[in-house]
């Protein structure tokens, strides 16, 4: 019995040291398992946020050119509000399943910014459906849309961690420079 009574040290400290070990394993693997659940989470929520935007762009690209055919904006390929109307309607469906991922997913703030710019655009739709014929109206219009995309961006990165981008304006020399 005195041999058992003298490896009974050597036999806790191997048990005490197995447990350790499985305990560090397991809250590493419970440590590996919270980040990359996180990681997938933010990929998600990205390619929500992307995919909002893109849907969201659509109609304002679409908008744009309407707004050419009605004399409100220097766009270099005007639409007729006629032929416009399927590719409206269209990017509407489109938009109505990513602005539900987008209350599923995304963050109260994100979800707010995204209100307020599908706002800016509805108004700018509705001003063109009256057929109004202001450009000084629809300049102002574009530059409420602009800036409530740029705090929808800006949003995006804050909520993913992101570094600062870039506004989004871009300044095109006019032709008549050459």
């Amino acid at each position: 019995m005195s041999a058992f009574i003298q490896q009974l040290p050597a036999l806790i400290g191997v048990v005490v040291g197995a447990l350790g070990s499985y305990l560090a394993i397991t809250r590493g693997d419970a440590a590996r398992f919270r980040r990359e659940q996180a990681a997938r989470w933010e990929e998600r929520r990205l390619t929500v946020y992307a995919d909002y935007a893109r849907a969201l762009k659509k109609t304002v690209t679409l908008a744009y050119r309407i707004a050419a055919h009605l004399g409100n904006d220097p766009h270099p390929h005007p639409l007729s509000p006629e032929e416009a109307a399927p590719h409206l309607a269209e990017a509407a469906v489109a938009r109505d399943p990513a602005g539900e991922a987008l209350l599923m997913l995304g963050s109260p703030d994100v979800v707010e910014k995204a209100r307020e710019w599908v706002v800016a655009v509805m108004d700018m739709e509705a001003f063109l459906r009256a057929g109004t014929v202001s450009p000084a109206t629809w300049s102002a219009m574009l530059e409420r849309q602009r800036t409530a995309r740029e705090r929808y961006y800006a949003a995006v990165r804050n909520d993913l961690a992101l570094p600062p981008g870039h506004s989004g304006e871009w300044r095109v020399p006019s032709a008549q420079g050459s």
